[in-house]
């Protein structure tokens, strides 16, 4: 592998179709203000750079990126690559990861709107996020020790595992499918709206209006605070660990639950059984 240390680099395509290179300590910076710095690459490695100019990360097969700094001016950093490993890194540009396929992060600090966008085969550990429609259309994702903040998050993901995170957001979860959440807290309004195969195991969740329209839900042993008119038209098997402000219209299958404040239904569809414990 070819090692360039060192250097500011500032021209478009400074580095295009580049193969088996290491980047240490240099720049992506400057008066030129040069894009795709390493577009159409493979076999590179990024350590300890500085990333201030857009598009770096684009077609490469590849890519190990550990110890950088990706501004919040280095834009769409990582799109349509594969085999990418992140680490230790902060990667604050709108757009930063998208259409990738085969990417682990770990320990990185992520503040970027639409982030993670189409990624198919996500390994996400020990990190925080802040992002807005966070990794929409996702697949196949593996989440641990995640600190998230956000609206919008988790739309159309499907297949994954999510364990010990926290995540303060709204609208979570909608349309999601085959998504295991377990010892997690959920901070938010309208989790997991018209949802399917959602299973939830040990987890703490709060906020208005959970769980409608959902298909094949479970919740394990979790608890809800602060939920009212929850699990509208939903077909639901529960066991809430706590009380419920009130539950409407329960479509379909059998909650066990400490206490509810109010039952509406209203609606002649809504036929599932709700045991008080």
């Amino acid at each position: 592998m070819d090692m360039i240390r060192d250097l500011t680099l500032d021209s478009e395509r400074a580095l295009y179709g580049s193969h088996g290179v290491e980047a240490v300590s240099c720049r992506f910076d400057g008066p030129a203000d040069g894009e795709s710095a390493f577009k159409e690459s493979s076999d590179i490695v990024a350590r300890d750079c500085y990333f201030n100019l857009r598009y770096p990360f684009w077609h490469d097969h590849g890519l190990k990126i550990t110890g950088c700094d990706m501004t919040e001016l280095c834009r769409a950093a990582i799109w349509n690559s594969d085999d990418v490993a992140i680490s230790d890194s902060r990667l604050h540009g709108i757009k930063a990861l998208r259409e990738c396929t085969n990417v682990s992060i770990t320990s990185c600090d992520i503040i970027s709107p639409e982030f993670g966008w189409s990624v198919t085969g996500l390994d996400m550990s020990d990190s925080k996020a802040v992002s807005e429609y966070f990794l929409l259309r996702a697949s196949d994702i593996v989440l641990e020790n995640v600190n998230f903040k956000g609206k919008y998050s988790f739309q159309y993901v499907e297949k994954g595992k999510i364990s010990n995170c926290r995540f303060d957001t709204k609208d979570a979860f909608w349309h999601a499918k085959d998504i295991t959440v377990r010892d997690c807290a959920i901070d938010g309004e309208y989790i997991g709206w018209y949802s399917e195969n959602l299973t939830f195991i040990n987890c703490t969740i709060r906020g208005t209006q959970p769980f409608c329209y959902c298909k094949g839900l479970k919740l394990i042993d979790c608890r809800m605070e602060n939920c009212d008119l929850a699990f509208e038209k939903s077909d639901v098997e529960a066991n809430i660990m706590s009380e419920l402000i009130s539950i409407k219209n329960f479509k379909s299958g059998k909650i066990t639950v400490n206490g509810v404040g109010e039952i509406i239904s209203d609606d002649p569809e809504a036929k599932g059984l709700i045991e008080i414990a």
